[in-house]
């Protein structure tokens, strides 16, 4: 598998009547309804690679959530964008989505696989710099998300640090990408606030493109894309790493003799 180079990831121009894409191209809002929410990577991805985002956004009052996978369908060949990613987008064929819930998100094993692999991811869960999945390894430092800087948001980070907050709640990081295996097929995989759901799809096709799908759907209502590094890690996460290592907290990077666009990434990625 070829070396990831950490690619600039954006949505699709292609995606649902209700979506709105800002003019970066990262983030997602379902303007109206709970559907027509279908979203796609630009390109696809590559073996490996992980299409991540950030839930910023919910809407009560309806029931059901984020739904994320891979099709090989290419976008632009859609003369209509389904309304649902679930059954509509995958009785089209050659897609394979996973609605994330509440709980219970994590794929069961095969017949023959270990249970202790589980039990041994959720323990390196806290010691671990990176997650491993096939040959990719990814900073746990971006696949983890982190709350915004206010009253309650110590509590938030506990949370995250103990892998316990909803996957379905503001604020949860949620991926998908695609690990290659024997005779030109992949296994499909979820992660989930730095939690790899196991394969939850497997014998996919990879001889033909995959874009990541994001359909942001019913109480979800905007996401945003998580820009994610491989291998070392930028001089800006170093830097940003050690301005947070030497403070009580990331609310108090605001009253730091710092730049403020420095600030605005200590704080916010």
């Amino acid at each position: 598998m070829a070396a990831l180079s950490g690619r600039y990831m954006e949505f699709h121009e292609v995606h649902g009547a209700n979506v709105r894409i800002d003019p970066t191209g990262t983030q997602a809002t379902r303007v109206e309804s709970f559907a027509n929410g279908v979203c796609f990577s630009k390109q696809p991805l590559l073996p490996g690679e992980l299409f991540l985002v950030e839930i910023e956004e919910k809407e009560l009052g309806w029931c059901g959530h984020l739904r994320v996978g891979l099709t090989g369908i290419d976008p632009r060949s859609l003369e209509v964008v389904p309304e649902y990613s679930l059954p509509d987008l995958v009785s089209l064929g050659d897609s394979w989505i996973f609605a994330i819930t509440r709980n219970h998100n994590r794929a069961p094993p095969e017949e023959g696989e270990e249970e202790e692999g589980v039990s041994r991811r959720s323990k390196d869960f806290f010691t671990a710099s990176h997650l491993q999945i096939g040959s990719t390894r990814i900073p746990m430092d971006k696949l983890v998300g982190r709350s915004r800087p206010g009253r309650f948001s110590h509590i938030l980070d506990d949370l995250y640090k103990t892998n316990a907050l909803p996957p379905t709640a503001r604020r949860s990081r949620i991926g998908v990408l695609y690990v290659p295996r024997a005779q030109g097929t992949a296994d499909m995989h979820i992660v989930i606030n730095g939690e790899d759901m196991g394969p939850c799809s497997r014998g996919i096709p990879a001889h033909q493109p995959l874009y990541a799908v994001v359909d942001v759907f019913a109480a979800t209502k905007s996401v945003r894309v998580v820009q994610l590094e491989y291998g070392f890690a930028s001089l800006q996460t170093l830097c940003r790493q050690i301005i947070q290592k030497h403070i009580v907290h990331r609310t108090a990077i605001a009253w730091l003799d710092l730049p403020q666009l420095l600030k605005q990434v200590c704080m916010y990625e």
